[in-house]
């Protein structure tokens, strides 16, 4: 009975052992296939492909059209082939790939690092380009805050003066000259509404800046003007004179010039310019847009 017993306990040991044994391959035989299909194999691919093949397939996804493909191939480059001459040429070709995307964080990040990295190239002066441009494309209108304007007049302000003879200066130049109007635009709008509440000292200042600071743009007109309306409000009459002189010498055919001659007349006055006023000594600079 014993000697029963004991063989009838072996026998399931035995049935396990067996089953276990059969079970732990296959258990590996799945493992392993689990594993091969953990494994990415586009990605695998990806990342041993050669830099100038990557390079070459983000040109042609930009001649494509297809930025954000473009972006990935040049971020590819950079990322697999790191201070390779193609992971330069990538870096700079990305930053323009996500400007024209829209994309501009990106594009500014990207192409600042570029200039971090390789700040005497002869693509240098193209990276500070492209950042000037991502900051150009984000100024808003005059009602809204200017912040992209002072961002845009500071970076190509740099590339004028880092690469006078850049390609980009004279595009630079122009894209200076529409953010300083933008500038002044901000400056006359806020003027006017602190005029029309009758806020003259407030008026005065924000005008003041205008022909101070932004005397070749297309405001200045107008800001002489409002000088002399805001000056004869306030009974300061040798200032409101001399504005409208100033206003009269550089834009005699102006109509906000007939309308300040009219405000003077109406008190028998007349423009009359007083060269130790700040009007007059700033009207010397103006050069108009």
């Amino acid at each position: 009975m014993s000697f029963s017993r004991v063989g009838q306990s072996v026998t399931p040991r035995r049935r396990v052992l067996l089953a276990l044994s059969v079970v732990a391959p296959a258990l590996l035989l799945s493992a392993c296939m689990s594993s091969e299909k953990d494994v990415n194999l586009a990605t695998y691919v990806d990342q041993t492909e050669p830099a100038d093949v990557l390079y070459n397939q983000g040109l042609a996804n930009m001649n494509a059209g297809r930025l954000d493909e473009a972006s990935k191939k040049f971020d590819a480059v950079d990322r697999q082939h790191p201070y390779s001459e193609f992971a330069r040429k990538s870096m700079v070709m990305g930053a323009f790939a996500d400007y024209r995307a829209g994309n501009y964080d990106e594009a500014i990040g990207t192409a600042k690092r570029y200039l971090t990295l390789y700040p005497s190239t002869d693509d240098a002066a193209y990276a500070q380009y492209i950042i000037g441009l991502s900051y150009y494309r984000q100024i808003k209108d005059v009602t809204q805050d200017q912040k992209e304007a002072r961002q845009t007049i500071q970076t190509m302000q740099e590339l004028v003066t880092r690469w006078p003879n850049s390609e980009y200066v004279g595009d630079a130049k122009d894209k200076i000259r529409f953010a300083n109007d933008q500038l002044a635009g901000k400056e006359m709008q806020v003027g006017r509404y602190y005029l029309e509440r009758r806020e003259y000292i407030a008026a005065v200042k924000r005008f003041r800046t205008v022909v101070e600071s932004y005397s070749n743009t297309r405001h200045v007109e107008e800001a002489l003007a409002r000088l002399t309306e805001s000056y004869y409000a306030m009974g300061l009459t040798s200032e409101a004179q001399t504005a409208a002189a100033v206003l009269g010498h550089n834009y005699p055919d102006s109509s906000w010039y007939k309308d300040s001659y009219k405000l003077l007349q109406s008190n028998g006055l007349e423009p009359r310019e007083n060269a130790g006023s700040w009007i007059s000594k700033a009207g010397k600079l103006i050069t108009g847009a």
